[in-house]
């Protein structure tokens, strides 16, 4: 399979973020590019550098008032006196109907879902790339290759069009939907992420064209906290477009391939010309976040039940973290989606 990645992903390093109101180094590291390369090049799959495709795919899925922001707000932030060394929002409004501020505090407030995606000098450029990689697999794909994988980092399916959180700015997912669309008349999007694809079901959450799907850790007592919740369907014109199938925490290999045999059969209902599926490792067992207990031999049988369906498929890294199994862990899902086809 085509792996497609470029090195200027690697150059956004955020520093730390807020955990339970406590500071901790961010796990988002750029050390998680090379475990994911060893485990696509054990998997047997060939790295290809993306082309640059400039804002125009981007600007399918984001609103240009925000991505005028994300190109400039470190700039700005470094012009406050005392600022922070990357762009933290302090403040956040209670309701985004209001007027929109022209201060560099307030639009990160604005623009920032939480404190989990602090922007450097080198983060628009690092999204930039891991969105034109998710592009790059979905051309691949369109040009007849039956899967592509695309290694995004950083990572997207918590970007809404107009706002960043959980170490995402670019919905990579929703960057490869659209682009899909330009072939596909119905475009579906899996996502397995240990966390619900907040962003992605907000991009989409209206329109009848992507079905989501989201199997995920039962937002109760996790994040993302206010979206993934099982009567989330939709609204207008995508009611009945959306499925969320949260999980009871730790859930283990059986848990998770029942709900994705439901996923699968969604899927098959609408019968989607092409497939995303939002590939996280965190559901891993052993993955610092600790939500559910996905084991390493449980990605290769989720990836076989998803090739099943039988689609021409980009798959895109989301999350899995620093753990010494996240290599193998993508090597199972690449080698399970290649026993499948």
């Amino acid at each position: 399979m085509k792996t497609f990645y470029a090195d200027e992903q690697k150059r956004h390093n955020p520093k730390g973020f807020l955990s339970s109101g406590a500071p901790q180094p961010n796990p988002e590291k750029p050390e998680r590019v090379e475990r994911l390369l060893a485990g696509a090049r054990t998997a047997g799959c060939s790295i290809h550098r993306p082309k640059e495709y400039g804002p125009g795919p981007i600007a399918a899925v984001h609103t240009p008032e925000y991505l005028e922001f994300l190109q400039n707000i470190y700039r700005r932030w470094q012009l406050i006196p005392g600022a922070s060394q990357e762009v933290v929002p302090n403040i956040h409004p209670i309701s985004r109907t209001g007027s929109y501020p022209a201060s560099a505090v307030g639009q990160a407030g604005y623009h920032m879902a939480d404190t989990a995606c602090p922007i450097s000098a080198e983060t628009w450029e690092s999204a930039c790339w891991s969105a034109w990689s998710a592009v790059e697999a979905a051309e691949a794909v369109m040009s007849g290759e039956p899967a592509a994988y695309a290694l995004c980092r950083p990572p997207g399916h918590h970007a809404f069009a107009d706002v960043a959180g959980g170490f995402c700015f670019i919905n990579n997912s929703a960057v490869a939907a659209q682009r899909l669309r330009k072939n596909a008349a119905r475009v579906a999007i899996l996502d397995v992420d240990l966390h619900h694809g907040n962003g992605t079901q907000g991009i989409f959450y209206a329109r009848p064209d992507v079905l989501t799907v989201s199997i995920h850790a039962d937002p109760v007592r996790f994040y993302p906290f206010f979206w993934g919740y099982a009567d989330e369907r939709g609204e207008g014109a995508g009611l009945g477009y959306n499925y969320n199938l949260p999980l009871e925490r730790k859930s283990g290999d059986p848990a998770f391939l029942e709900a994705l045999e439901a996923a699968c059969k969604r899927i098959e209902a609408f019968a989607p010309e092409a497939l995303v599926v939002a590939l996280g490792l965190d559901a891993f067992e052993g993955d610092p976040f600790g939500g559910l207990s996905v084991s390493t031999p449980g990605f290769a049988r989720i990836a076989e039940a998803i090739a099943k369906l039988g689609l021409p498929t980009v798959i895109v890294q989301e999350g899995g973290y620093l753990c010494d199994e996240l290599g193998d862990n993508l090597t199972s899902f690449l080698t399970g989606w290649g026993s499948a086809i």
